[in-house]
């Protein structure tokens, strides 16, 4: 099967996600167009043009596929417009996230543009595959609420047809099992080794992170904590004050450029922590968990989706420090009476690829 596989905002998950089907999926013939992960306002609505009017993409475009899979950030009716040729193939388009799930940000500009630009997308596409139910379910409804101001909307069926073309399937996660300790309990004898690994961005909660640290150091438990994730121009000073006011707890402060590096840092804690305000389905933590740590998460979002209440602290967003509180006391009743760690087998490579290849079967086979 020839497959294009288009990434329009290449964050680094989205690629590791790329790589994964490329590589485990090898008997197909790949051809993979992609755009740095930069001016995100400007690449969700531009990257139809960036592809269709660059002479290096062009003829890559114009090529011969059985399939197309893009990204959601992909602008799909854009493309379909400026390159004929692909009018003419079925499209799976993935979310990886959605435009109408993020917390409300006063520096994010044109939002409603962006999200009617993934809402076309949808609309154009044969199959809209999600990461997760809790993404799925906050795409349609956040697209039907938005619908609902338009001032000449009389309420088609149109959302109902692309929800019934839809489904869920998870990204697939990559670690070497070989990393994961047969036994990692532990001792109240010695400092709980915590790790947060997201990106360094309001939406991941940093604020909130410094509260519970507050929290522990107030109740004088013993604690490291490795704070990893990509950072990008603009970081929020809650980071700085968590260096200043917590050097002696940090194991590692910063992004881990090397894969096994940062892998190891997983193994070697206890507990992976999560202060996220938006979650769409937490590749990093699941990752965490796949390596032995015991996941401590806020009650909101996708996490009830993965994991069972007795490792979800209260989600309390008006209040951060109450939060703080909670996620403590979650903390200290789980080193108390620990409980089974959670399986990711689910989330595996291994048991996830035959359900792409079985979808890439189904929508590139002729009518």
């Amino acid at each position: 099967m020839r497959i294009l596989l288009i990434s329009a905002y290449e964050a680094s998950s989205h690629k590791a996600w790329a790589h994964t089907l490329m590589s485990g999926l090898s008997e197909h013939q790949w051809q993979y167009l992609a755009l740095p992960a930069r001016h995100f306002a400007w690449r969700i609505r531009g990257n139809a043009l960036s592809f269709a009017m660059d002479a290096d993409y062009r003829p890559l475009l114009d090529a011969q596929y059985d399939l197309v899979v893009a990204t959601s950030m992909t602008d799909c009716a854009g493309l379909k417009a400026l390159c004929p040729n692909l009018q003419r193939i079925p499209w799976l388009l993935y979310f990886h996230e959605n435009q109408f799930a993020y917390p409300a940000n006063d520096k994010q500009q044109g939002l409603v543009e962006m999200q009617m630009v993934t809402l076309y997308s949808a609309m154009a596409a044969d199959k809209c595959v999600f990461n997760s139910h809790f993404n799925q379910q906050s795409f349609f409804d956040g697209a039907r609420a938005l619908l609902k101001k338009l001032p000449d909307y009389s309420s088609p069926n149109w959302l109902q047809a692309v929800e019934e073309r839809s489904c869920v399937l998870p990204v697939p996660i990559e670690v070497s099992t070989d990393l994961v300790k047969p036994v990692k309990r532990y001792d109240s004898s010695e400092s709980i080794k915590l790790v947060w690994n997201a990106r360094w961005e309001f939406d991941k909660g940093p604020d909130r992170l410094l509260a519970i640290l507050k929290e522990l150091e107030s109740r004088h438990q013993d604690f490291q904590i490795a704070v990893l994730g990509e950072q990008f121009r603009e970081v929020p000073k809650a980071f700085a004050e968590i260096k200043r006011r917590y050097s002696h707890r940090i194991e590692h402060f910063g992004y881990v450029p090397s894969r096994e590096q940062y892998l190891n840092y997983l193994a070697s804690a206890h507990v992976v922590l999560s202060t996220a305000l938006h979650e769409f389905l937490g590749l990093a933590v699941l990752e965490a968990v796949s390596l032995g740590c015991v996941p401590l998460l806020p009650n909101r979002q996708v996490y009830p989706e993965l994991f069972a209440k007795d490792y979800l602290y209260g989600s309390v967003l008006e209040d951060v420090e109450q939060e703080a509180i909670s996620a403590v006391d979650t903390l200290l009743a789980l080193l108390e009476n620990p409980q089974p760690l959670p399986s990711c087998q689910g989330f595996s490579r291994e048991t996830l690829l035959p359900s792409y290849q079985a979808l890439f079967e189904q929508l590139a086979k002729p009518n």
